[in-house]
């Protein structure tokens, strides 16, 4: 008998795009007349009809996808947003048909790729659990043995009853993640949908996964979250732009590699935004670089005792209260060591922004860091109601080199045990 799971050959994925020509402004006028004209030439049955005129435009949102994923491995997917792993997901679980290749899969698939996948909105929660049982192929019998697990771990006791339509997206993700897990699918696929919960349901998740890749199941995890990835996956899969990057049993080399090294020109202390990303009338990032005190670009590296700078560059048209403007900061593995905004201190130490161009300026810590590499991702936010850019999901990312400065003991010259290396005074009580 075959261990191959899933087999996937020449996959592919295109959509076809239709764009309107876009038409040139009217004055209402304009828009008098011309709909006087269709209702006069839709009385005459001679009259030409017109055709709106329209580009079609392909576009493979997979393209040429190969890659063999045998029984118990726990595969993360990564990649940018937009990269193809949900669509990836959608086709491996027969949502979505592909437009080329060949997929084999040996197995009971369980799908969690969206809020609300699979459920039926008019159906209570215990409807649910077993019409999703059901679909999977499982007997009446089986389901009922599992069915007060599924509600222990779901936390919806109170709501069984309750037509699923009247759940929060919260309790929607719990009961279907449960379902998923429980019902003892051969292959079980999860998207980035465990981020909707709390950060207690996400572990409980985790952990939950964790014992089914045990059992012998196969796992597909898409997730931006590295540190869940590197934790629970033996193997992962980098995408970009449709594309199978890179395919490893290295998780934690190839989440490196995605991170740190695979950016145009490698390790890099300046981000413009030449392609005018992330428009908004709030603050659209122009710039985000590290300088010296002498506004030297930080290109090489820096000590732990220098003092460089965070600097960020960016348009307003529209002034608003809530606005959240900073950095996150990761060391090697990925770990985030903090987050800062501009708006931490006290609102009249705030930085007083303005209609049209501003740079804010902040201190990297001194006398803080460990000798490595360290990523720092913008953050913009609407004071966490509404994401402009946010850490590792769709944050440029620039890097810095910390070496030396450690210590101004002349006994201690190489990198300190630790992710910090903070010099800290010490006196006599």
């Amino acid at each position: 008998m075959s261990d191959i799971a899933i087999k996937v050959e020449n996959l592919g994925k295109k959509y076809m795009i239709r764009h309107k020509k876009q038409e040139p402004y009217k004055t209402f006028q304009d828009a008098l007349i011309q709909g006087g004209k269709k209702i006069i030439d839709s009385l005459n049955p001679f009259a030409p009809k017109s055709k709106e005129e329209e580009n079609i435009e392909e576009f493979w949102a997979l393209k040429e996808i190969n890659f063999e994923i045998k029984q118990g491995d726990k595969v993360g997917i990564i990649g940018r947003n937009g990269a193809g792993k949900s669509t990836l997901l959608k086709v491996l679980s027969r949502i979505t048909e592909p437009t080329t290749g060949k997929i084999q899969i040996n197995g009971r698939i369980a799908s969690l790729l969206e809020v609300g996948t699979g459920f039926h909105p008019e159906l209570t929660g215990r409807e649910n659990i077993y019409l999703n049982g059901a679909i999977l192929g499982m007997s009446r019998a089986e389901i009922k043995s599992k069915f007060d697990e599924i509600v222990a771990f779901a936390e919806v006791e109170k709501f069984l009853d309750t037509p699923v339509k009247r759940y929060s997206s919260g309790m929607y993700v719990r009961l279907a993640f449960s379902v998923a897990a429980h019902l003892e699918p051969e292959i079980l696929v999860v998207d980035e949908v465990l981020a909707v919960g709390d950060v207690e349901f996400q572990k409980k998740c985790l952990g939950k996964m964790g014992e089914v890749s045990k059992e012998g199941r196969t796992i597909l995890f898409v997730s931006h979250n590295m540190n869940a990835v590197e934790q629970l996956c033996n193997k992962a899969l980098l995408m970009n732009q449709g594309q199978l990057v890179k395919n490893s049993d290295d998780v934690q080399a190839l989440i490196h590699y995605y991170l740190n090294e695979n950016s145009e020109g490698g390790l890099h202390a300046k981000w413009e935004n030449s392609g005018g990303e992330y428009r908004n009338p709030y603050f659209c990032p122009q710039k985000f670089y590290i300088v010296d005190d002498n506004e030297n670009l930080v290109d090489n590296y820096a000590s732990n005792d220098d003092d460089i700078f965070i600097t960020i560059e960016g348009e307003i048209e529209e002034i608003h209260n809530a606005l959240c403007v900073g950095y996150a900061l990761f060391d090697e593995n990925n770990n985030l060591l903090y987050w800062t905004y501009a708006t931490d201190q006290e609102e009249k130490y705030w930085p007083k922004l303005e209609k049209g161009s501003n740079i804010l300026k902040s201190q990297l810590p001194k006398h803080l860091l460990n000798e490595g590499v360290y990523r720092i991702e913008l953050l913009i936010s609407l004071h966490y109601i509404s994401w402009i850019v946010e850490p590792q999901k769709n944050a440029p990312a620039i890097f810095v080199k910390i070496q030396g400065g450690l210590s101004k003991s002349p006994y201690w010259m190489v990198k300190r045990p630790g992710i910090l290396a903070p010099i800290i005074p010490w006196s006599l009580a």
